[in-house]
């Protein structure tokens, strides 16, 4: 310890007496160790966490398909996996599978249906919140205790119960200032009264990880009344998840097979599976059970493969600044070899050197990893803001996670040893006698093989990361510039929820008339579109197709209710026919418009107007009255889209249910075109809605040209991410370029000055020094280029029909980096041309 203590001392001492030296040392590890721990903390949260609940470990998540979709018909898959399930399903499971402690039901696809909470009280506006409804056991599954007042129970979710809710720990903070006395009061949700019982523990989450958690918990069984959902005791209809807390020593295979049995059982009752594709399906259908303690992995799907390279990305950034500081530490090492002399002189063991010198480098590297903390923290705001544009309550926190400390603390750690023992061996080298040679005149060759070696790994790695980020720039540039048969200018998205505001399927014909005709009343407002929802945004409903006389030809297709203004209010041109007009009430004829992929996949080149389709069990439901152009609805990427249009108040000719049960008729967006740019046309929009009722609040407001843009968040994220670390990899490189050149033209100082002394010119003292420059760094080329284009196959199912680097990527990303190499090369030839023969002829 006291040996431990002295080296510590005098590296503190030998590191003030350099400051240069340290301080470039410190940015270098900061920035490399940074970057990686600012990523590692997204990875962390992103892919590596659990839920914060009691042993996550014992959790598991009844499905492999954890994206967040939807209410949907239990319809026949191929495959047979399932992850969604009706309320009679997970009621059947729970009652019948005792190796669960607990077994609880949550909404899927909740983020897609917000609702509409307001406090009880004359000064409360009501707002648009997300709300998730529950089993009465949900918070028991996860061993939660409340923060305050007290969770659900199971008597909280029996038919015929009071309305409950509990509050999110983070709602009751930012909204109520944690004030006691809403526990107990009385909040208006969707219009019904609902009281507040408890407020759910700090740091949890919910069950999935998600950009939006809820504000609220609802118990299942008030979602009719409250959500006038009429799927809520369905058995054709799936729209719960299921996790479950399994009991010590039960194994999960057979649990796997009795689940999966009795999910059979359920399905087979159901009049989708009891004959034809459905019947012959009904053997394969199985449930997945996956580790539920991380919760239902939505984010990590769409996450996991971006956040994975960029924790390569940034390892290769780290592996450049852990060269530089290699090359730095082989030049002080280097400069110190006299010192290294005289102490053995005086009877330093190579072993007590080496571990002075081990001891300076793991200070420097512990350091660094503190200011990369710094870095680290600073960088995850910025990872947040570019990953969640817009979200205030992501529950991702920049602050430095035990995990993150201690992966920094690793990295540094690593570091200090690894590209430490090399200098400190050299170092340790040195013999008296070398002392006592010092003064002799020499001509030193300048930069070891090793520094060099260093250099020309660090070009090559440069250039890997450059070529990446030209590839993720231009994949960004493609996706942003493709024509979308859409019109975005003076287009303003107004996304609503009339079902939550209180209104029945009879009620929606005169709201939207009203809508209609509030909105143009607004001067400067030309088309007033209302739809379920819109293009370029994240929502795609779907049904089976069937062509009237053509059995043979069935599919899917998406589909959209929408009023008469709504194609011209998104900029979708006719091309075919007509459009949905006025007189396309609940009551006329049913009819569609068709989109130009339709008419391929189902037409095969027959003219459409006037054929007949619908559903693939009665196909003549509605009449064929136009065709409009291939426009971009939910991914640019998704090509031959196949979509039909149908007057917003028209159901299915066919469909016999009450129209109360026809959750199709709520419109979920209003699109206005506006003669100009209206930068007050918010404020408009909530005053008009607000107008008509008070309940009828914006659950979104965006332009058309942002709501486009959000659907490149991911894209962008990579391409300015790449593009950053291309240029901090750039920049370590050219500082060690610069480094070796300037330090090989120290060494060199004596011969450069002999030279000159015998009459060299300038030019070709610079051609020189630029020569060695150069020669690394095409050397560097040479070995990153075929790695560069090597790297691109693992890589390119992130690309958008890009396979290959293309020239022009190739050639920027070579041709920044020779003038990155120039300009490092430059100023040190510069300088050793301006050398003094006679001063140089005097060292030593």
């Amino acid at each position: 310890m006291t040996r431990l203590i002295q080296d510590l001392r005098y590296a503190l001492r030998q590191l003030r007496k350099t400051p240069g030296f340290t301080i470039t040392v410190l940015l270098t590890l900061a920035l490399g160790i940074g970057a990686n721990a600012a990523i590692f903390t997204l990875v962390n949260s992103v892919l590596l966490r659990n839920l914060p609940v009691a042993d996550p470990r014992t959790l598991v998540h009844l499905g492999d398909d954890g994206h967040d979709c939807c209410v949907g018909s239990n319809t026949p898959r191929d495959n047979g996996d399932y992850a969604s399930f009706s309320t009679e399903t997970y009621e059947r499971v729970r009652k019948n599978v005792p190796e669960f402690e607990e077994l609880a039901a949550m909404q899927a696809g909740f983020t897609y249906r917000p609702i509409i909470a307001r406090r009880d009280g004359a000064q409360t506006e009501a707002r648009s919140v997300m709300g998730e409804f529950v089993s009465g056991n949900y918070f028991r599954t996860f061993g939660l205790s409340p923060q305050a007042g007290r969770l659900f129970t199971d008597a909280d979710n029996a038919k015929g119960a009071p309305a409950t809710a509990v509050m999110s720990y983070e709602t009751w903070q930012h909204e109520f200032a944690g004030n006691a006395a809403v526990i107990g009061s009385t909040f208006w949700v969707n219009t019904k009264a609902v009281t507040i019982v408890g407020i759910a523990p700090r740091g949890f989450y919910g069950d999935r990880l998600t950009s939006t958690p809820p504000d609220y918990y609802l118990p299942i069984e008030t979602m009719a009344v409250l959500a006038n959902a009429p799927y809520v005791h369905d058995p054709a209809t799936n729209w719960l998840y299921m996790v479950g807390r399994v009991k010590p020593g039960v194994a999960l295979g057979p649990l796997q097979e009795k689940v999966s049995a009795i999910v059979r059982q359920a399905f087979s009752e159901q009049k989708a599976f009891s004959a034809g594709e459905g019947k012959k399906n009904l053997p394969r259908v199985h449930v997945v059970l996956t580790p539920g303690g991380a919760g239902i992995e939505t984010m990590k799907e769409d996450y996991s493969s971006h956040l994975h390279l960029l924790m390569w990305i940034a390892g290769l950034v780290l592996l450049i600044a852990c060269a530089n500081i290699a090359n730095l530490l082989l030049v002080r090492g280097m400069g110190r070899r006299a010192e290294m002399s005289v102490r053995t002189a005086l009877g330093a063991t190579r072993g007590r050197i080496i571990s002075q010198l081990l001891t300076e480098s793991i200070l420097l590297a512990v350091m660094g990893g503190l200011a990369g903390l710094g870095v680290a923290y600073a960088g995850t705001h910025m990872l947040l803001m570019l990953a969640f544009p817009g979200e205030q309550n992501v529950p991702i926190h920049a602050g430095p996670s035990l995990e993150v400390v201690g992966f920094a603390f690793a990295v540094s750690l690593v570091t200090g040893i690894l590209f430490g023992v090399a200098p400190a061996w050299i170092a340790a080298q040195a013999k008296p006698a070398d002392a006592l040679r010092s003064g002799s005149r020499t001509t030193a060759t300048g930069a070891s093989l090793l520094q060099r070696t260093l250099v020309i790994l660090q070009a090559a790695l440069s250039l890997i990361l450059l070529v990446g980020a030209g590839l993720f720039s231009q994949n960004l540039n493609k996706l942003q510039s493709m024509d979308l048969k859409l019109d975005s200018k003076n287009r303003y998205m107004v996304h609503i929820n009339p079902q939550a505001a209180g209104y029945s399927q009879t009620q929606l014909e005169a709201l939207y008339r009203t809508m209609e005709e509030r909105f143009h009343a607004i001067p400067g407002v030309m088309k007033v579109g209302i739809s379920n929802y819109t293009p370029m945004e994240d929502d795609n409903w779907s049904n089976g197709i069937g062509v009237q006389g053509h059995p043979e030809i069935q599919g899917s297709a998406s589909f959209i209710k929408a009023n008469g203004e709504y194609f011209d209010s998104v900029g979708t041109r006719v091309v075919m026919g007509r459009s949905i007009g006025v007189e396309d009430t609940f009551t006329s004829p049913p009819v569609t418009v068709v989109n130009q992929s339709f008419v391929k996949e189902f037409f095969k080149g027959r003219n459409p107007i006037g054929q007949r389709i619908g559903s693939q069990s009665s196909p003549g439901d509605f009449q064929v009255v136009g065709v409009v152009e291939d426009t971009a609805y939910t991914d640019v990427r998704w090509k031959n889209h196949s979509m039909f249009f149908v007057p917003i108040m028209q159901r299915y000719a066919s469909d016999k249910d009450p129209i109360d049960n026809d959750m199709s008729l709520y419109a979920g967006a209003i699109v206005l075109q506006t003669a100009r740019p209206m930068s007050d046309m918010e404020t408009l929009t909530r005053k008009t809605l607000a107008a008509i009722n008070p309940n009828l609040t914006v659950v979104k407001f965006q332009t058309f040209d942002e709501q486009i843009s959000d659907r490149f968040t991911e894209e962008r994220m990579i391409a300015r991410l790449t593009t950053l670390f291309g240029a901090l990899a750039l920049l370590l490189a050219t500082i060690g370029l610069y480094g070796v050149t300037a330090y090989s033209v120290v060494r060199r100082t004596p011969e450069i000055g002999i030279r000159m002394a015998l009459g060299a010119e300038r030019s070709s003292v610079i051609a020189m020094v630029m020569r060695g420059a150069i020669i690394q760094t095409a050397l560097g080329l040479a070995i990153g280029v075929p790695i560069a284009l090597l790297s691109v196959r693992f890589v390119k199912t992130q690309l958008y029909e890009i396979t290959s680097a293309d020239s022009s990527v190739m050639t920027a990303s070579i041709v920044t980096l020779a003038v990155a190499a120039c300009i490092a090369g430059i100023i040190p030839a510069r300088r050793a041309a301006s050398i003094n023969p006679v001063q140089a002829l005097r060292m030593d």
